[in-house]
């Protein structure tokens, strides 16, 4: 014989409410999870071999006759920044000032 509970009892929306919430964690864990995942999958090569630096990889193909090479060539590159002193007016008084300089290393 199944069991009934009287008009009005709070036993099925207490289990409503933790099958809510267990629901709710199943579905944030999975979605993190997926995030973790396209996050290390995507990283590029740049940022773990030297991260805070726009590096770039190079294709360079050539299939000339008579070239030094016919075929393609891999290269990876970086562009370096620093800063190098200048001068600039600042409400009309000349001041020292810094401008950033970047080159392809």
């Amino acid at each position: 014989m199944a069991e009934s509970w009287p008009v009005g009892s709070n036993r099925t929306g207490i289990a409503m409410q933790r099958l809510r919430k267990v629901l709710i964690g199943l579905v944030s864990l999975t979605a993190l999870s997926a995030v973790v995942a396209l996050t290390t999958a995507g990283g590029s090569l740049a940022q773990a071999v030297n991260p805070g630096r726009d590096c770039q990889h190079i294709t360079t193909c050539q299939f000339q006759k008579g070239g030094s090479y016919r075929g393609c060539l891999s290269s990876y590159s970086c562009r370096y920044c620093r800063f190098e002193a200048s001068t600039c007016v600042i409400g009309g008084t000349r001041k020292r000032c810094s401008k950033s300089v970047c080159t392809w290393g």
